[in-house]
């Protein structure tokens, strides 16, 4: 649930000097100071300090369209643009019958031409919020039939700017209309403050919209949540499965089953959606996994989870065991237990891993759910379905490992091969969602669009390398990208990013080999690479020193008449 606006708004009193910066214009055709402020104090709940620039009441267009405006000498990274309902009302009723049959189609070239203009002249990110609807009841239910009546043309405009957004790759929508469902028009809305103020949302509704719009800039940024990790006896089924046995849980279409069948069903789609999934449960192992293989009403399978821990230890070592494998960071997990004994332990021992606070009744589990959004994302590709069975595969190599002594030799075992080729068409919206998602393996963290990636891609004062990594145990598919900048006779190593997931296989040896060949190649004598410290990129404060850098300054050197190759067990299969 949301935080009250009058105690959100505390915030502001406090300290956000430590915290890292994101600029953001907002620009608003009604009042925005008090949205402004709900903004600004829950990008502090989540570490960010909002700089914000408020544009003038009514003002988008001559703050888009002029070059010398406010907006330009601000230079943000993100540009909010609210358009408010109750404005497009007044605009649809000032219009003759045939000119309201077109309204929709012109109020989305309208828009359309607003973002091409800020994406083209600010290069910064854009979020359009989408319109809360408004039933004006002049053509009743008939509404839905006729495209003279706001209703149509409303649901049009919503409709039409989801197509926009998707061929806007800067562009993101804040979606007031999920909201305003969710929480009821009565909630979202304040009569009195409207007439008075010119204000559209409620105080009470202020906080969720500051949310949603904090939610987008996090998952753009690359925070976001990556791993549901579920417990199982009254959270996945019904009762007890060790003590009420496989033919008496609750699951199914009947009674409370059918609130524990549709939990499933969203867990199976966040999965398919590229949410990693797992299980720690108190239980024995055998048991465990017998509705998973056994049970006709199961939604999930054991071919869901990534990894399956099932015994008798606490549930909090058990969490770092997954973590482990996974190789994620604690923030990135959400843990779902019925029990609040449990609850409380894992928050006490790993305050990082998100654990909310489940109702008692499991009817209530997924709509309470819904209410907290933990799963945003900016981003969606193919390959991301593909995440559970590329864990799963992990979890393989981690068990595998243990039999080997010698780490060469496990290495050598897997039959590691990797396709290095530069950044083309079917690569470029794998290799924008790393540079945007990427935070522990990242040396600068710098986040590129996909626009951006393609424009990299064509550029003649750039390398691109993008790598795969595929073994005996199946294929990770794309897991490190490469970004140099070409100066006279040297590389600049703009971007180097790894999944954490193939760790410790060689792999830095490997890219480093091939930017070396790249550097020989094109004459070059000096390659530079460089670290930029953030809170999460830690584990790569060395890197360049262990590949045998020499510092200079706060840059790292490398002579390419100096290198010799560094061992490992990859075979290239494109150079």
């Amino acid at each position: 649930m949301s935080i009250p606006y009058t105690t959100l708004i505390k915030n502001l009193k406090k300290d956000f000097s430590h915290l890292k910066v994101i600029r953001i214009a907002i620009l608003g055709d009604s009042a925005t100071q008090m949205l402004v402020k709900a903004l600004k104090a829950y990008g502090f709940e989540k570490g960010l300090n909002f700089e914000i620039y408020e544009a003038d009441y009514d003002q988008i267009e001559r703050q888009v369209y002029d070059s010398e405006s406010e907006l330009f000498q601000f230079k943000p990274d993100y540009v909010l643009v609210y358009y408010s309902s109750n404005k497009l009302l007044k605009k649809f009723y000032s219009l003759d019958k045939e000119s309201k049959s077109d309204f929709a189609a012109k109020k989305i070239a309208d828009l359309s031409s607003l973002y091409q203009a800020i994406n083209t002249q600010l290069k910064c990110k854009t979020i359009l919020f989408n319109f809360a609807e408004i039933n004006d009841t002049v053509f009743g239910n008939f509404a839905n039939k006729t495209n003279h009546s706001f209703t149509y043309q409303i649901r049009k405009i919503n409709y039409e700017l989801m197509h926009l957004a998707q061929s806007g790759k800067n562009l993101f929508i804040n979606d007031i209309a999920s909201l305003q469902a969710m929480y009821g028009s009565t909630f979202s809305v304040d009569s009195k403050m409207y007439v008075n103020a010119d204000i559209h949302f409620s105080l009470d509704f202020l906080p969720l919209v500051a949310s949603n719009l904090t939610d987008i800039i996090l998952s753009i940024y690359g925070s976001f949540k990556k791993c549901l990790i579920l417990d199982l006896d009254n959270t996945m089924w019904g009762g007890i499965i060790g003590d009420d046995g496989i033919e008496n849980i609750q699951i199914g279409d009947l009674g409370i089953g059918k609130a524990f069948t549709e939990f499933q069903l969203w867990v199976k789609q966040l999965k398919q959606r590229g949410i990693i999934l797992a299980v720690c449960s108190k239980n024995d192992e055998a048991f465990a996994k017998e509705p998973f293989e056994k049970h006709p009403d199961m939604v999930l399978r054991l071919d869901d989870i990534a990894v399956f821990v099932a015994n008798w230890n606490n549930k909090a070592d058990n969490i770092r065991y997954i973590q482990s494998v996974l190789n994620i960071g604690f923030d990135s997990m959400v843990f779902l237990d019925d029990n609040p004994f449990e609850r409380s332990m894992v928050k006490t021992h790993i305050p990082e891993v998100t654990v909310p606070e489940l109702p008692e009744d499991p009817a209530e589990y997924l709509p309470y759910l819904r209410t907290l959004n933990l799963f945003e994302t900016a981003s969606y590709t193919d390959e991301d379905e593909q995440r559970t069975q590329q864990y799963k595969e992990e979890a393989q190599r981690v068990e595998i490992q243990k039999k080997f002594a010698n780490e060469g030799d496990f290495l050598a075992s897997l039959n590691m091969t990797s396709v290095v080729k530069a950044f083309d068409k079917f690569t470029i919206p794998r290799v924008a969602q790393l540079t945007q998602r990427s935070n522990q393996f990242n040396l600068r963290t710098v986040r590129y669009s996909e626009d951006e990636i393609a424009g990299i891609a064509a550029s003649h004062e750039y390398f691109s390398l993008s790598f795969t990594l595929e073994d005996k145990f199946g294929d990770n598919g794309l897991i490190s990208v490469i970004i140099l900048k070409k100066e006279v006779k040297k590389l600049f190593v703009d971007t180097w990013i790894m999944s954490c997931r193939v760790l410790k296989r060689g792999m830095e040896n490997f890219v480093l080999n091939q930017i070396v060949y790249l550097a020989q190649q094109n004459q070059c004598n000096e390659i530079i690479g460089e670290y930029i410290p953030t809170t999460k990129n830690g584990m790569v404060k060395d890197h360049f020193q262990n590949l045998g850098f020499t510092a200079d300054g706060n840059k790292w050197k490398l002579q390419v008449a100096n290198f010799s190759q560094r061992e490992c067990f990859i075979k290239a299969l494109t150079n």
